[in-house]
């Protein structure tokens, strides 16, 4: 089967092409420039805690260490010279990551660079695009312009997006809804690692809003609310601002500082109509703008990618599914929507209006709260999405078990045992073409796993989870936020939770993994139970895409002859095999 092709290298279709490999699906990436990023260290990223965790297991390392991110120890608001609102960060309210973009898309590309299941097309300018019943044909233009085959092809394009202009796709909305002065600088303030939204601040030019975000190695990115319009900003002006507020924040005197880049950001609120037309998906910028009052396009951008990669792993794998590669449009779209509409209802009142007060806490202390949810990732504003009005949602039934997470929403990170008797985190075992089983049993921290895993319910659970419509892994909790002992959590491979059950049932179980699938994986488990989609031929679990570069090069896919590689004896195919055969650009 052809490759997906994923147009855009930007940190969201980098993330989705990586992602895509970790689900044993190969893919094609089109880059149109030369596969290298500007290094630009004001132009930042901010990812909450489910979005970190995803990019960090894609590119295999943390980014909070000192030489890429840095996660803040707390978020203060001030207005004009009072404290209005401090939180500390910890176990209970994890910190933001804040990093620069050139790091989180080089650490991306590095990961890239040792996948064979991804390919990266440099200087491959989308030109045009066709679909029939078997899939796309995407061509390009430029010094190595040609034509690709696809299965699939997702739109990674940015905000000027060529695919969703291809696809004629409506893309409505505000334009300029806020303005910023950036600056990154390198200097020492009052509270390192301490990240700051001042407003009004008592200075001449501080203007309505600054807000003081640390990077790592002393380096800060400082950002001026400008007015809607009108406001041009020179580096004299910007050079004097910056001057002031260093000044305003350490008690009169400008501290010595080193300016490493400036630039002056806009933010727009769109949506596009559509997120898929036949073949063919929207995800990141193409998709959708946002990104005032402290929310994060980025963060919405990755999760597309999450959503989108298991689901288009299915239909590869097995076949499509209408309803659950619809189901992608769904959930993103409204999640994304909610998102937009919360910050345009806030935005009157924030900014000093007056159209909606009866609807926003009227106090410069309610109106700070909720500037900091935005910033931090809580509330209406930063919350990550909950899906629990998808299409994917399985009924309810009188099993069902009350825990700490609302089915649809993103489960906690609790430590589980793997089946190997590990202790992991549960988000490590996110995004492998599975389902995941959890069973809640105190307890069993403290015992060897042989002495439990044939006690009690285990034997009984362990046989419901293999009888599953679709793959599945079985880990043991000893706690999770809300739940009983014996409650047993069905999670969905991008980790939302489908349903909680109390104890074991096995109808139950089944019939909301039938519904969280869309019922796309009837036929996922012919031959075996042991391992997610693709995976049980070898640990490496490319044997079904070596047979489809088997497959694209006896079609005549011309450029050379093809390098399948053998698998080598750790089971994992060897270097330079099947997406070298199944994404060769046709000439």
């Amino acid at each position: 089967m052809d490759p997906v092709i994923v147009v855009g290298a930007g940190p969201v279709g980098l993330a989705l092409a990586l992602a895509l490999a970790r689900h044993s699906v190969p893919t094609v990436v089109l880059d149109e420039g030369p596969g290298k990023d500007e290094q630009r260290p004001a132009r930042t990223v901010v990812l909450r805690e489910d979005t970190a965790a995803f990019v960090e297991r894609l590119a295999g390392h943390s980014f909070g260490d000192a030489a890429s991110g840095a996660r803040w120890t707390s978020w203060r608001s001030v207005r004009r010279k009072q404290l209005m609102r401090e939180l500390d960060f910890g176990a209970e309210t994890p910190a933001p990551l804040h990093l620069p973009q050139h790091v989180l898309t080089g650490a991306l590309r590095d990961a890239i660079a040792g996948e064979r299941l991804v390919k990266v097309a440099v200087d491959s300018k989308l030109d045009s695009l066709e679909q029939d019943a078997a899939g796309l044909t995407a061509h390009t233009r430029g010094p190595k312009g040609t034509w690709w085959r696809g299965s699939y092809l997702v739109g990674c394009d940015g905000p000027r997006s060529t695919v969703r202009k291809l696809l004629d796709v409506r893309f409505p909305g505000r334009t300029a809804v806020e303005r910023h002065a950036v600056a990154a600088l390198r200097t020492e303030l009052p509270w390192p690692g301490q990240a700051l939204l001042h407003r009004m601040p008592p200075w001449r030019s501080g203007g309505a809003e600054v807000t003081g975000r640390p990077l790592s190695g002393g380096v800060w990115r400082l950002d001026w609310l400008l007015p809607p319009r009108g406001e041009l900003v020179t580096p004299d002006a910007l050079v004097v601002r910056i001057r002031e507020t260093l000044a305003g924040w350490c008690e009169g005197s400008t501290p010595p500082y080193e300016l490493l880049d400036t630039g002056v950001h806009t933010v727009h609120h769109r949506l596009a109509r559509r997120w898929r037309v036949g073949r063919a998906f929207l995800a990141g910028d193409a998709a959708h703008l946002l990104g005032a009052l402290g929310t994060q396009g980025l963060d919405e951008g990755l999760r597309d990618a999450d959503n989108l990669a298991w689901k288009l792993a299915l239909a590869w794998h097995h076949g499509a599914h209408e309803a659950l590669l619809d189901s992608y449009q769904v959930e993103r779209r409204a999640g994304v929507a909610a998102r937009l509409r919360a910050a345009d209802q806030s935005l009157p009142v924030l900014r000093g209006g007056k159209g909606l007060r009866a609807y926003v806490p009227g106090t410069a202390r309610g109106h700070d709260a909720l500037l900091t949810d935005g910033h931090v990732g809580r509330g209406v504003l930063g919350a990550p999405s909950s899906y629990a009005e998808s299409p994917l949602a399985p009924a309810a039934t009188d099993s069902v078990s009350a825990v700490g997470t609302e089915p649809g929403a993103p489960v906690a990170d609790v430590r589980v045992t793997a089946p190997d008797g590990t202790f992991v985190q549960l988000r490590d075992r996110l995004g492998l073409g599975q389902l995941i089983v959890v069973l809640v049993a105190p307890g069993t921290g403290v015992w060897e796993r042989r002495h439990w895993v044939s006690a009690g319910i285990m034997p009984r659970l362990a046989a419901a989870v293999t009888a599953l419509p679709h793959p599945a892994e079985l880990l043991v909790a000893e706690s999770y936020p809300g739940a009983a002992a014996h409650a047993v959590l069905l999670i969905r491979p991008d980790g939302h939770l489908v349903t909680a059950l109390s104890g074991v049932r096995p109808a139950e179980m089944y019939a909301a993994a039938e519904a969280a699938l869309g019922s796309a994986a009837a036929t996922g488990r012919e031959g075996d139970a042991a391992g997610p989609p693709g995976q049980r031929d070898g640990a490496g679990g490319a044997a079904e895409t070596e047979r489809a570069a088997g497959a694209a090069e006896a079609t005549g896919a011309t450029g050379g002859p093809g390098k399948t590689g053998a698998a080598g004896a750790t089971g994992k195919p060897g270097a330079g095999g099947a997406t070298e055969a199944a994404a060769r650009p046709r000439r």
